[in-house]
């Protein structure tokens, strides 16, 4: 019996061997590595790093390769604008396509061309050639963040304040202020407070005198009403609008010397400008249009400076709330996008006849203001 037992039981059976991978699964995971390579020299090439691409839209241009740059080498103006700003672009130059989800009608989502090779230290810091020069409380931070969509333009962040209160460091630590750029994009900046500097057009066109300039001028009655609902934000004890807006409120005379009042004489700073900078060189932006029609304003923009116009209605929405257009898509991102909340604020309530009699003052300023820049704004 226990031999009988023994031999029912038997010894344990081997284990099986794994079966080995069917074809079909090697072949597919083979794909898979294959393609995972490829995306890999695809990326690799896409930042300008394969030796069989010199990458011509990297090159440094010839004054900046030769080590020149302007005023960084004692010379008076900049070196020229840069190709991006003529009808006449290069055939190398990458641009997004106008295709559905992308480009001119998807609201401006997805990088700017070149973010990859900007993200990897290549391009180069120039100094601007366009600057918004003005007006303060104007539309100015608008403008310049509708601009930003555009792939062709890349623009510093914070206002340098180079022209007004910084020029003493000199034309190389302004330049390190700007963003890297490839050939072919714009550099731009923005700091409102240039329009109604008195030494601000001669440094500027000491720097180049090709600079485009862009002003975004608006009523300068509500300019000025807007311009004291910022300090009051800041400042509650401030005294009222009434009290700083006349020297003598029996009289009716204007203090002129309060700067709410004093940069709405728009006339006035363009003359300083004029001395050194051609009419035809500077773009007058309605920042009331900026509001009711954001993308015709930014059309003229985008001519001015040469470029093509991708930003356009299907970029913007209107938001009722802040009672102004914000983006569908931010630069860089993929969420709406409006100014924050220091933009937007509610006016206190103002006497009639003070906003009246500053309409008055205001008047013959606007008139020649329209005759100087040949473009009535429609304040009066």
């Amino acid at each position: 019996m226990p031999r009988a037992s023994m031999a029912g039981n038997g010894p344990p059976a081997p284990a099986a061997c794994p079966e080995p991978l069917p074809r079909s699964v090697f072949k597919k995971f083979l794909l898979m590595l294959m393609s995972l390579l490829m995306s890999l020299y695809v990326f690799y090439c896409l930042a300008e790093r394969c030796p069989s691409r010199p990458g011509p839209l990297l090159a440094a241009a010839p004054e900046q390769a030769a080590g020149g740059g302007g005023p960084l080498d004692g010379s008076p103006s900049l070196a020229s604008w840069p190709p991006a700003a003529r009808r006449t672009r290069p055939k190398q130059h990458w641009r997004r396509p106008d295709a559905p989800g992308r480009g001119a009608g998807s609201g401006g989502g997805g990088e700017p061309p070149g973010t990859l090779a900007l993200l990897l230290g290549e391009g180069s810091k120039r100094l601007p050639q366009a600057i918004i020069v003005g007006v303060k409380k104007g539309g100015t931070r608008a403008l310049l963040e509708f601009l930003r969509v555009h792939p062709d333009v890349r623009a510093a962040g914070a206002e340098p304040h180079f022209f007004d209160r910084g020029y003493e460091r000199g034309f190389a630590w302004y330049r390190d202020l700007m963003p890297r750029t490839l050939d072919g994009q714009i550099t731009m900046e923005k700091t409102p407070s240039y329009f109604v500097t008195k030494e601000a057009p001669a440094r500027i066109s000491a720097m180049s005198k090709g600079t485009k300039l862009i002003v975004v001028v608006r009523d300068p009655v509500t300019r000025a009403i807007s311009d004291y609902t910022q300090t009051l934000s800041k400042r509650p004890d401030i005294p009222t609008f009434e009290s700083l807006t006349f020297k003598n409120r029996t009289t009716g005379l204007i203090d002129t010397s309060w700067s709410a009042i004093q940069i709405g004489i728009y006339a006035k700073h363009l003359e300083n400008w004029l001395l050194y900078f051609p009419i035809g060189q500077i773009l007058f932006v309605s920042g009331e249009r900026l509001i009711s029609d954001p993308a015709g304003e930014l059309g003229r923009v985008q001519d001015f400076l040469g470029l093509k116009r991708i930003i356009t209605d299907k970029h913007f929405y209107f938001n009722k709330t802040k009672g102004f257009p914000c983006l569908k898509k931010a630069e860089g991102s993929s969420k709406p996008h409006c100014l924050g909340k220091t933009k937007g604020r509610t006016h206190p309530n103002i006497d009639r006849e003070v906003v009246q009699r500053l309409r008055e003052f205001y008047r013959p300023f606007n008139m020649k203001f329209y005759q100087m820049t040949g473009h009535d704004f429609g304040w009066d």
